[in-house]
């Protein structure tokens, strides 16, 4: 792909520089051209001398100066050999003017400019041309700089998302686990029943969520699914609720398990074996957005309990910096009388079509 880029880009400065000189070396016609249409052809040719002395400087310097010398830093001897070359083809440009394109007159022209006013003249629109070689030179090498430098993002960007995604997968498994494990101690029917539960789970873990995005339809089925699963375990005492306005067969691109997380978290701190508790998700698609609010009891875990080992939130920071910066905002917060815990999500969906938004 990056080939096939570079190669886009070479053909069309190559388009670029032929179109341009093309005009350039062109541009005598128009005073070489007689009334009745005729070309003066040997006067066209003597005109361009001029032209061709600009494209001797100008791809000197674009070619060979600039790369091997101005961009290695020596500056002052980039300097010299221009002043020299300059020097060198303002004079055959000169010699070529007074003596083979136009050869002084038998009776000399009166009142003909100085020679050094030519030599000015000449000499400053060398200059310009150096100028422009070295502008052109140097944006172009900007940005094969910062293509590269988006190439090397966009790695690094993909290799830090499978990364997270790789510790995201057991981290999951692992709180499920935890909680069928917590349900044989007391009821071996429902464990049976959360058994069958995680294998649905695990089918859309293990195989439905490799891509970087993921239609969001499939992800809150996987939402509902843990939902259920998180039902047997908890008590009558806890209250759940939830509520999807999505579209049935919703297309929108996701970063999959990207809502788990914060209910995971819900769960994890919302829920109370003792007294009352609730838990209220929801996830609403509405003007290209998607909105994840969900309120839950505040239980916070001891100092003792390290189940879980924090990783869920942080995860869920790292993944919105690297898919979605600049495009969501993420609150959570506990309430004033620290009974209730917060966590509001809105992400912007991604034009793209299964790509994330990388800065």
């Amino acid at each position: 792909m990056t080939h096939l880029t570079h190669n886009k880009q070479y053909l069309l400065e190559l388009t670029i520089h032929t179109i341009c000189w093309g005009l350039f070396f062109g541009f005598p016609l128009f005073f070489t051209q007689h009334d009745n249409g005729n070309i003066n052809w040997k006067e066209f040719i003597n005109h361009s001398g001029v032209s061709l002395s600009f494209f001797v400087i100008f791809y000197i310097n674009y070619l060979i100066l600039i790369p091997t010398i101005l961009f290695k830093e020596h500056i002052g001897r980039f300097i010299l050999l221009n002043i020299a070359l300059i020097f060198i083809v303002s004079i055959g440009l000169r010699y070529w003017h007074n003596m083979m394109a136009f050869p002084p007159p038998v009776r000399p022209r009166p009142y003909l400019p100085p020679q050094y006013i030519f030599y000015i003249r000449d000499i400053t629109s060398m200059i310009f041309m150096v100028g422009l070689s070295v502008a052109i030179r140097m944006s172009l090498r900007w940005s094969a700089t910062e293509l590269a430098r988006r190439e090397a993002v966009k790695s690094r960007t993909e290799a830090e998302l499978k990364n997270l995604r790789n510790q995201l997968n057991p981290h999951f498994l692992l709180n499920t686990l935890n909680n069928i494990y917590a349900l044989t101690a007391f009821d071996t029917e429902k464990a049976q029943q959360a058994i069958q539960e995680l294998s649905k789970l695990l089918r859309y873990v293990l195989y439905d969520n490799q891509e970087t995005f993921v239609p969001l339809n499939k992800e809150v089925d996987f939402i509902r699914n843990y939902i259920e699963l998180m039902r047997i375990r908890v008590s009558s005492q806890v209250k759940i609720s939830t509520h999807f306005q999505i579209r049935p067969d919703s297309q929108s691109p996701v970063a999959p398990l990207l809502f788990i997380s914060l209910i995971e978290n819900a769960f994890k701190h919302g829920v109370s074996p003792t007294s009352p508790s609730f838990i209220d998700i929801t996830l609403v698609e509405k003007e290209n957005k998607i909105h994840c609010i969900i309120r839950n009891s505040n239980y916070p875990k001891n100092a003792t309990d390290k189940s879980g080992s924090g990783i869920g939130l942080e995860q869920v920071r790292k993944r919105l910096e690297l898919l979605y910066a600049g495009h969501y905002e993420w609150q959570h917060q506990v309430s004033p009388d620290q009974k209730e815990y917060s966590s509001i999500l809105i992400i912007d969906i991604p034009d793209t079509n299964n790509k994330p938004i990388i800065p």
